[in-house]
């Protein structure tokens, strides 16, 4: 006998789930799964977000304890805070927005959606709309059109502007207020971070981060786009500290630093791990250290054993590339008459075909 009600529909769920994990897809082509399967667990997430908001009409919440069903979900269902209050909010804006809730019942607007509409029907908003004589049927309808065929950045844009409109009079916020950055320090001396910015502060870092981007673009390129901005913002950072126009960093103009001994930088074979420390506290291998040492625009400050300075400020004397391929085995040795002479990882000295029978000099490398 086939059951009926929730727990059968639910059943019959669980069990076309099961029939799903064990299909093979070795040599499938993805897409043709993936599609109909997102469209389904836009439903899924649908009814998940409408059972949410029916728990908290009802109280389910403090029958087991808790005190809102986002603290319920934390709980029992050990999701992130995030996550817990998306499906809420998405459960209050289908029980009042029937239109975006018929186009989430097809599996047309994402659970991402609903919690972008979401803030444009709290309590609040309504009672604004109602004040204004809103059509909120005619916003219903245009928020269901946009969620269900438009970008979700549309959307964004939609609800942002369908708040502002209810608050025409409101003052307008400090582009400045908004903004932050910070980073975070790894023991391996990696560093990650995030920042927050305005609209015409995001779009002057993106502009100066996709100048770089695209005046850098060798063929064969296999970077991601991912790592082609995070070297360009390193460039930046190279060519500002490289044009000395930063403001100055406690008396100074800013620059990298590296603290390492004089063993280490000058013995090719230390390769200690913790060897050099940079001004920002990072620890750095030996090899890395010698590496920055001779790196074009940044300064080298050599201490003795008595902590006096040896050595400072010594510039570039190769292009990065070959500056690269010296670290990496490659040796460069600069003859009295000027003339330069390179040999290979394995000892072999790198000769070209001399330009005149002459000089022999010039059968070397240069």
């Amino acid at each position: 006998m086939c059951s009926t009600g929730v727990e059968g529909a639910i059943g019959r769920l669980v069990a076309a789930l099961d029939d799903l994990a064990a299909e093979r897809l070795d040599g499938a082509f993805g897409p043709d799964r993936l599609a109909p399967l997102l469209v389904a667990g836009n439903r899924l997430a649908t009814e998940i977000a409408r059972t949410v908001r029916q728990g908290e009409l009802t109280g389910a919440a403090e029958h087991d304890g808790h005190k809102t069903m986002a603290s319920w979900l934390r709980g029992h269902a050990r999701l992130a805070p995030a996550a817990a209050a998306r499906l809420v909010s998405a459960g209050r804006a289908l029980e009042t927005l029937p239109a975006v809730a018929a186009a989430a019942a097809t599996g047309a607007v994402a659970l991402d959606a609903l919690a972008e509409i979401a803030p444009a029907v709290t309590p609040a908003q309504l009672a604004a709309a109602a004040a204004q004589d809103v059509d909120l049927a005619g916003v219903d309808a245009a928020l269901a059109e946009v969620a269900a065929t438009r970008p979700h950045a549309e959307l964004r844009q939609v609800v942002a502007h369908y708040l502002a409109r209810l608050d025409p009079d409101g003052a307008e916020p400090d582009p400045t207020e908004g903004r932050s950055f910070t980073l975070v320090k790894h023991a391996d001396g990696s560093v990650s971070g995030r920042f927050e910015l305005d609209a015409v502060g995001g779009e002057k870092v993106q502009a100066a981060v996709e100048s770089i981007v695209q005046a850098d673009r060798p063929a064969g390129d296999m970077r991601t786009r991912a790592q082609q901005q995070g070297d360009a913002l390193v460039q930046l950072a190279d060519n500002a500290l490289a044009a000395g126009t930063l403001p100055t960093l406690r008396t100074h103009k800013p620059h990298v630093v590296v603290r390492v001994d004089l063993e280490d930088l000058i013995d090719p074979a230390a390769a200690g791990p913790g060897a050099a420390q940079t001004g920002f506290g990072t620890i750095l291998s030996a090899a890395r250290a010698r590496w920055l040492a001779c790196d074009g625009g940044i300064s080298r400050i050599v201490i003795g054993p008595d902590g006096e300075v040896l050595d400072h400020g010594r510039r570039q004397l190769l292009c990065e590339r070959h500056h690269t391929k010296v670290h990496h085995g490659f040796r460069v040795e600069r003859r009295p008459d000027g003339r330069w002479r390179t040999w290979r990882p394995d000892g072999t000295e790198i000769l070209v075909l001399p330009r005149t029978t002459a000089d022999p000099a010039n059968s070397r490398a240069g």
